[in-house]
C-alpha cells in the first residue's frame, strides 16, 4: 500500500483516542499460515544450541511495523507472541505443515527458543510481554501446527519451558495455556492447572472461537466454569476472526455483530484481554500460503488502493476506545433477554457502559445506577458505548 494509506491503518488502530487505541497485540513466533511461506528462525537441523538462529527475516517488514505501532501507541503497546510450528527438524513429521508433535530430544532447545526469541527481539527495542505455549494444540491443519495432548503441554511447561523462562530472567513474561477453543477450554484447563508444579509458571488460558458460529452456542459457559474452577487465572482471548471470506460480504453486519458478542459475553465470563487475529488483509482475505483466506476488520484492496473499515472495527472500538488498561469489570444485569450489557470503571474513574443490541427491535430503556437512571433507546442492531464521569 502506499505510505500514507499505511500511515492511515496505523493511525486507526493504535492512535489513543482518534484511532481504535488498541494496546495489545499478537505476532507469531517463525511462520503461521498468514505468512507467505513456511520459514523458522532456526533451520540447520539439529542445531541444539542455536547457533544459527536469526530473526533476519523479521528485520525487513515485521519488526519496523511494530516499532511503528508502539511509537503510536505512546508506548502502550503490549505484544505476546505466539508459535504455529517448532522448526521442521524438531517434528515427528520432519515438517511445519500438517500436525505432528515436538519430538522429546528437543524439548529443552524448544524451550530455550523462546527465550532466544525474547532476547533477539528486546535488541530490537521491542519488549515481548507475554508467550503463548502453542498456537491451537489440537489442531492438524494443512498449514503450521503442532499437537499437544493436554498432559503433554503440561509436563512441557513444568519440565522445559516455565523453568527455562525461569532460569533467564524470564519469570515476568506472561505464559498462556490452551490457545485453543472454547470447546475444550475446561478440560485442557483442569489438566493443568490442578498440577502445581505446572500451574505456578502459567499466568492466563489462551482462548479462540472457532468452535462454533452463532448466539448462545458459543460456548462461553465454558469459560465461565473455568473462572469459577480457578479464580486466580486470568483468561485471554488470543484469536479470532469470521472465516469463508467473500469479497461480496464486506459490508454484512453480521461481521460486527460477532465480535460484539463475544467481547461483551467473554468479558462477563471473566476474560481480562481481547485480542482479534489479523488487522488488516487484502482484497481476497490474504495472502495467506496456505489458502486459509479470512476477513478481517480492515481490508485493503491493493489493486485500488482503497482502504474498507468494516462494521468489525467499529464494533472492536466500542470496547478498545473506552474501557482502558487497568479497568475494573462491574457488576452489571439486563432485565429484559434482547439486551446485553457489561460495565467496566476506567482507573480515570469514569465508567464505560457498552450495551448490545442483536435484534430487530427499537428498545428504550433507562440506564440505572444507584437509584438514579437516564432515559436512552437502543437501535435495531446496534452497539453503544456510555461513559459515565
Amino acid at each position: 500500500m502506499p505510505s500514507d494509506l499505511r500511515q492511515e491503518i496505523l493511525e486507526a488502530c493504535f492512535l489513543p483516542d482518534s484511532g481504535n487505541t488498541y494496546t495489545l497485540c499478537r505476532t507469531h513466533i517463525n511462520s503461521c499460515d498468514f505468512s507467505l511461506g513456511n520459514y523458522a528462525y532456526a533451520e540447520v537441523a539439529g542445531d541444539f544450541e542455536l547457533k544459527h538462529f536469526s530473526i533476519d527475516r523479521d528485520r525487513k517488514l515485521l519488526i519496523p511495523m511494530i516499532l511503528q505501532a508502539m511509537k503510536m501507541s505512546g508506548d502502550n503497546l503490549r505484544l505476546f507472541a505466539s508459535p504455529w510450528s517448532p522448526p521442521a527438524w524438531m517434528k515427528t513429521n520432519g515438517q511445519m505443515n500438517g500436525g505432528g508433535k515436538l519430538r522429546a530430544e528437543y524439548r529443552d532447545a524448544w524451550a530455550r527458543y523462546y527465550v532466544r526469541y525474547i532476547r533477539e527481539y528486546a535488541r530490537e527495542g521491542i519488549p515481548i510481554w507475554g508467550l503463548s505455549v502453542q498456537n491451537e494444540p489440537m489442531a492438524t491443519q494443512k498449514w503450521e501446527s503442532c499437537v499437544y495432548t493436554a498432559e503433554e503441554e503440561r509436563d512441557f511447561i513444568k519440565n522445559f519451558l516455565g523453568p527455562t523462562l525461569n532460569k533467564n530472567g524470564f519469570a515476568d513474561k506472561k505464559l498462556i495455556a490452551w490457545d485453543h477453543n472454547r470447546d475444550l477450554v475446561y478440560q485442557r484447563a483442569s489438566t493443568l492447572l490442578e498440577d502445581p508444579e505446572a500451574a505456578k509458571y502459567v499466568w492466563g488460558i489462551g482462548f479462540h472461537w472457532y468452535e462454533t458460529w452463532t448466539g448462545s452456542a458459543m460456548q462461553f459457559d465454558n469459560i465461565r466454569r473455568v473462572k469459577e474452577a480457578f479464580p486466580d487465572i486470568n483468561l485471554i482471548f488470543t484469536e479470532g476472526c469470521v472465516e469463508a471470506y467473500s469479497y461480496d460480504r464486506l459490508n454484512d453486519w453480521s461481521l460486527g455483530e460477532r465480535y460484539g458478542n463475544s467481547l461483551l459475553n467473554d468479558f462477563n465470563c471473566g476474560t481480562v484481554a481481547w485480542t482479534d487475529w489479523n488487522i488488516l488483509l487484502d482484497e481476497n482475505g490474504g495472502p495467506n500460503h496456505a489458502g486459509n483466506f479470512c476477513f478481517a476488520p480492515v481490508h485493503a484492496n491493493t489493486k485500488t488502493g482503497e482502504l474498507i473499515y468494516t462494521n468489525s472495527y467499529y464494533y472492536l472500538g466500542h470496547f478498545s476506545k473506552f474501557i482502558h488498561p487497568g479497568a475494573r469489570r462491574i457488576s452489571c444485569s439486563s432485565n429484559r433477554d434482547k439486551l446485553q450489557a457489561t460495565a467496566f470503571l476506567n482507573p480515570d474513574g469514569k465508567m464505560a457502559v457498552v450495551v448490545l443490541n442483536l435484534t430487530d427491535d427499537r428498545i428504550p430503556y433507562k440506564l440505572w445506577i444507584s437509584g438514579n437512571a437516564a432515559s436512552l433507546v437502543s437501535l435495531p442492531h446496534s452497539i453503544a458505548t456510555v461513559i459515565v464521569e
